[in-house]
């Protein structure tokens, strides 16, 4: 197996070299039949299913907004949900022909099953999930963290929160041949510091969806979501935490929401909004050395004074140990 691996390394880097530019073509023919379809087609949401957790506020709140002007039933699911009352009033005036409200935690499994089969109860149906409930944490630098335990309850709910609903409502949906949407984030792939936990939570469920996808082949649809900042409760409060991320400017909830559900019905394999976000990814897969040198100096991350003062540090303990 070590000749196989010493082979494939001599071999494959130019041969990739070679594959590349003849495989574009046809693939820039491929996506141009996608998009003309995707111009012609786009789902209709009419009397559809929708089942939104995190509902209650930010951006699930203008998701379900969004799919009521499309005339979807809407299944509303939120820890708090008292929350959900005006929301669900909202909705129905807005052209949603009915709408139920289910308090619930994403992290348990219990709740997750419970949702999942009170929407069916009452609708019958499924035809878009939509994972959108989480959490974001007060931003902080890792190394300073002695528990990482107190972590827990983001990956809780972000992952986790988003891996139960969908597992309950795999077979639902392929019944109706319908659609995942899971709100990830931008942060998911071009992480930025003093915000690790959730970062990481949120590369896992880009991971795992994109793992779904492969393994569910055309059953079901998988529409990955990878926002930037967008103005809501919880980036709100990360600003005020964190000053040095106010440098990133906000989009709107009500857009993120409209892109979100456009995405979907066009069948998007990913949605990203604000759409300037997606231009971060080809410098972070080709320049990673720059991008983290770039992010250091504007989060007032500099590695070289943080390890003089170590080194300060550790060099006056020494002398102090040498005294005695």
């Amino acid at each position: 197996m070590s000749l196989i691996c010493s082979i494939l390394n001599v071999a494959l880097p130019p041969l990739s070299l070679i594959l590349l530019p003849i495989i574009m073509l046809p693939y820039l023919f491929f996506k141009l039949l996608i998009h003309l379809k995707k111009l012609v087609y786009k789902e209709n949401m009419a009397r559809k299913v929708v089942l939104i957790t995190g509902a209650a506020s930010g951006i699930g709140e203008q998701l379900a907004y969004e799919y009521a002007r499309k005339g979807a039933k809407l299944s509303l699911v939120d820890i708090r949900e008292e929350n959900l009352v005006v929301v669900a009033e909202m909705a129905r005036s807005l052209g949603s022909p009915d709408v139920i409200n289910i308090g619930a935690d994403v992290s348990v499994v219990q709740d997750s099953k419970r949702f999942v089969d009170e929407t069916i109860d009452h609708f019958g149906q499924l035809d878009h999930l939509v994972n959108n409930a989480g959490i974001g944490g007060i931003p902080k630098l890792i190394e300073d963290c002695s528990d990482a335990t107190k972590y827990t309850s983001i990956i809780d709910i972000n992952f986790w929160g988003t891996v139960h609903g969908t597992l309950h409502a795999i077979p639902h949906l392929k019944k109706s041949k319908g659609r995942i949407i899971v709100i990830a984030s931008g942060c998911g792939w071009f992480p930025l510091p003093r915000l690790s936990p959730y970062n990481a939570s949120k590369a896992a469920v880009i991971s795992f969806f994109e793992t779904l996808r492969i393994e569910l082949g055309w059953c079901i649809g998988i529409t990955i979501v990878t926002p930037g900042f967008v103005k809501t409760k919880l980036a709100s409060k990360a600003y005020k935490d964190e000053p040095s991320l106010r440098i990133i400017p906000m989009g709107s909830a009500f857009e993120c929401a409209k892109d979100i559900v456009n995405g979907a019905c066009r069948g998007d394999m990913y949605v990203t909004s604000p759409s300037w976000v997606k231009v971060l990814f080809p410098f972070k897969v080709l320049y990673p050395e720059l991008v983290d040198w770039v992010q250091q100096h504007i989060f007032g991350l500099l590695p070289n004074h943080s390890c003089e003062k170590d080194n300060l540090h550790m060099s006056k303990n020494s002398q102090v140990f040498k005294s005695h």
